[in-house]
């Protein structure tokens, strides 16, 4: 890349010119994130599935529940539309302040660094389930959106869904003809009759998609966990590999992608600023949680209805990104209705410290959370119940909404944030803050 002129000119945004409800909305979804990817981190094979381990019963089944309803996808999905936000903020700033030809310059060399943070997340502290990774791959694609209409930004932004949408739909549909096959082979074999070589393959994908871990694989999966560093970054392998090749493309794309467009035709319609009457974002919130928490119950009961069952969570895949997209835009009404009311102004000023150091904060889940439940830490790995979890979760939230602010009262970025704009910029960042200024 070129080298940047008049560097003076180009600096990171300032506190003063920052929109102060992204910043509490950024705080709100990166604590909401880590309700779901506490799953990953502290449960074996039980992300999804409380069957598996964690306990399916009582207030574990509660959880599950809740995070069913409300915040599977959404606080991802919310992260997603504010990231799509800030790109137009970048770039915007960025020309207006004439950088010309070094805005992308500036915006490729941020996406780039961003994908390293991505890979440290994953190889280094350990979290296979990282978002900086497949953010930095698609965030990659946006720099020719920045300026097109906020009608093609959402048009473009729907049809992805609706690809991923379709794809969704063809994958269970195959899972039915997998069940059918499957079924068919079995009954054979039961009558005595010998199998066909295209038979026995049939039995066997069927038995494949069918079976769940077993309990002596979940325990072999914990006690790999309780290993030391090398030991479990060894054995994350194959897992981060799968997350980092096949994942993206199929699901991230239409996942995360989608959504960055999307953030940025809401970001060009001024509603993130809280500019939008409350009206307006009373419908926002009605309207979404209607559609979004109806299909979310749907979906919800006929797995509970099924016990947990392979192709019945499948089936529930089909109106997966419906409930999402809508349930994730019922939460932007009340989270912006919250922002504009007034009340609890404490916990907003906290809240916008928290997303102002989002990055930091993030990879912070990841570092408190390999020491917690990693060999090489305290080996809570598999040892506590679903519930259990958010105990953990509500100290984190505690210790980064107190801490944040603190840190931001001395320094002018998380450290993590001052490290990505000194890359970004090539140049060292002021850190502290100037008590004179």
């Amino acid at each position: 890349m070129g080298n940047l002129t008049n560097q003076t000119h180009f600096k990171p945004t300032s506190q003063k010119s920052r929109i102060n409800s992204l910043d509490v909305i950024r705080g709100i979804a990166l604590l909401g994130i880590l309700l779901m990817n506490i799953n990953g981190m502290g449960l074996p094979y039980a992300y999804s599935d409380p069957s598996v381990a964690g306990g399916s019963e009582g207030l574990n089944l509660k959880v599950w529940i809740v995070n069913e309803m409300l915040f599977e996808g959404t606080m991802r999905g919310l992260f997603t539309l504010l990231f799509g936000a800030g790109v137009i903020l970048l770039t915007k700033r960025l020309e207006t302040n004439g950088a010309g030809i070094t805005t992308a310059d500036i915006y490729y060399r941020r996406i780039l660094w961003l994908l390293v943070f991505g890979l440290i997340n994953v190889w280094v502290l350990l979290w296979h389930g990282d978002i900086l990774f497949p953010y930095a791959i698609f965030a990659l694609m946006l720099f020719p959106f920045r300026n097109a209409s906020i009608k093609n930004l959402i048009i473009i932004g729907c049809l992805l869904i609706s690809i991923g949408i379709w794809w969704d739909v063809s994958d269970y549909y195959s899972d039915l003809e997998t069940q059918k096959a499957g079924l068919e082979a079995q009954a054979i074999k039961e009558q005595g009759t010998e199998l066909s070589e295209a038979q026995e393959k049939d039995l066997k994908k069927w038995e494949n998609f069918n079976t769940k871990k077993t309990p002596e694989e979940v325990d072999e999966y914990i006690e790999e966990m309780h290993q030391g560093y090398w030991s479990v970054a060894t054995e994350k392998v194959k897992m981060n590999q799968f997350m980092q090749t096949w994942f993206p493309y199929r699901l991230w794309l239409w996942d995360i992608l989608s959504y960055m467009l999307l953030g940025m035709a809401f970001f060009k319609l001024r509603i993130f600023h809280g500019e939008r009457s409350n009206i307006y974002y009373l419908i926002m919130l009605i309207t979404g949680y209607l559609i979004g928490l109806t299909t979310n119950y749907l979906e919800t009961t006929a797995i509970l209805d099924s016990s947990f069952d392979k192709l019945t969570m499948h089936k529930a895949g089909m109106t997966y990104q419906i409930g999402r997209l809508f349930t994730t835009i019922g939460h932007i009404g009340l989270f912006m209705l919250f922002i504009k009311s007034g009340i609890l102004g404490f916990l907003k000023k906290a809240l916008a410290a928290v997303g102002r150091m989002a990055l930091t904060n993030y990879l912070m889940h990841s570092i408190i959370t390999s020491i917690l439940f990693y060999g090489f830490g305290f080996a809570l790995f598999g040892e506590l119940q679903r519930y259990e979890l958010y105990y953990i979760v509500g100290s984190i939230w505690v210790f980064q909404l107190i801490f944040s602010p603190i840190w931001l009262k001395y320094f002018q970025y998380g450290p993590v944030e001052w490290l990505w704009r000194s890359l970004t910029y090539q140049k060292k960042q002021p850190f502290k803050i100037n008590k004179n200024d």
